[in-house]
């Protein structure tokens, strides 16, 4: 059972994010401050829980809650500013947000980036304290339910791009990099939800039997092969975006597909 708050003498607001692992879409967070004496014994990591009772308690959430709020950073904000730092200001702007101020945070993870109170704000240019839990969702209620509403808001929102770019599966795999999704970016290249900075997740693994490629894949793999190759084969954990422009296209439409 899930511990209701970390701090007993604040009001405290639990903080997750949804999407830091996928090759498109925004990343989202939420925060979420209840009640001091709430409890729910069905709350738990949103990744233990069927869709059906993720939605659930979605609705119970935003009914309990004394506040909550989602945040969301766009693909193109994460390839200026990078993935990790893209998670805390989804979850900033969340904080942002909240009806009722938060005195102290508690995160998943066990990074952050202090969170500033924003301008117009009460208490506008504190830095509040806040406290990393790794795998806090499991943990504790506040954490769990924002994790909940991230992961439910951010499904909502890859299934409807789903419908504007049915090549990628996304309406199964909501951005995370499954093989039809990987796929789709080789076939059909990149979409505009796609990002671009692929330095920390994204490795080239060429097969050793291109036979196995589909005919419409060859191509694109072995040009965005050679085109590496000539750039700088020691340079591939670099940014997708430090390629010469002309090979940057194709190296993602390549490397995607082979991650492990």
């Amino acid at each position: 059972m899930l511990l209701p708050h970390y701090y007993t003498d604040k009001i405290e607001a639990g903080c997750d994010e949804v999407g830091r692992g996928c090759l498109a879409g925004s990343v989202y967070a939420a925060a979420v401050i209840l009640p001091q004496d709430y409890d729910n014994p069905h709350l738990n990591d949103s990744k233990k829980l069927t869709q059906a009772k993720r939605y659930a308690l979605r609705e119970q959430i935003m009914q309990d809650a004394l506040a909550w709020a989602v945040g969301i950073v766009t693909p193109q904000e994460i390839d200026k500013i990078n993935i990790l730092h893209a998670s805390f200001l989804a979850m900033h702007r969340a904080l942002d947000q909240l009806s009722v101020r938060p005195e102290a945070i508690l995160v998943d993870g066990n990074r952050f980036d202090a969170y500033v109170v924003g301008k117009g704000l009460p208490g506008e240019g504190t830095t509040l304290p806040h406290t990393c839990v790794v795998k806090g969702d499991g943990k504790y209620q506040t954490i769990a339910a924002a994790s909940i509403l991230a992961k439910t808001f951010r499904d909502d929102y890859m299934r409807e791009m789903a419908a504007q770019y049915p090549y990628y599966d996304w309406e199964h795999n909501v951005g995370y990099p499954t093989k039809k999704h990987r796929m789709g970016i080789l076939t059909h290249g990149i979409s505009p939800l796609h990002r671009k900075s692929f330095s920390a997740h994204c490795r080239a693994r060429f097969v050793s039997k291109p036979a196995l490629i589909p005919p419409t894949c060859t191509h694109n793999l072995f040009q965005g092969q050679t085109l590496i190759q000539s750039f700088n084969t020691h340079n591939l954990s670099r940014k997708a975006t430090d390629l010469p422009p002309k090979a940057a296209h194709i190296f993602l439409q390549s490397v995607c597909f082979w991650r492990a």
